[in-house]
């Protein structure tokens, strides 16, 4: 099995599969991008951005936590948000990572 868009890559051969993943990832992210501007804009437009109840619908099946990092720069989910976004060992998740302060 092929995919048509390349001469004889397989679908399921590991730079296809990068690929899907690359742009899946990319249409997340500018989605993401857009919901967040637009609640900008909304929150602006109702005199600032002191109210924060709309958010909580444009975050579903998402989770905001600190967490340290661990050697060989590796982070842990919580278990509370892992179980609440029903993620699994092996799931693909995507990540934002915004340095909250250094520890040195």
């Amino acid at each position: 099995m092929t995919d048509d868009s390349d001469d004889e890559t397989p679908i399921w051969s590991p730079a296809a599969v990068a690929k899907q993943f690359q742009e899946a990832t990319q249409k997340t992210t500018q989605s993401q991008q857009e919901l967040f501007e637009q609640y900008l804009q909304t929150s602006m437009n109702a005199g600032g951005l002191g109210d924060f109840s709309q958010l909580s619908a444009m975050t579903m099946g998402t989770a905001m936590f600190k967490t340290r990092v661990q050697s060989g720069g590796r982070i842990s989910i919580p278990d509370a948000e892992r179980e609440a976004l029903d993620i699994e060992e092996g799931d693909i998740v995507q990540t934002v990572v915004i340095p909250v302060k250094r520890n040195r």
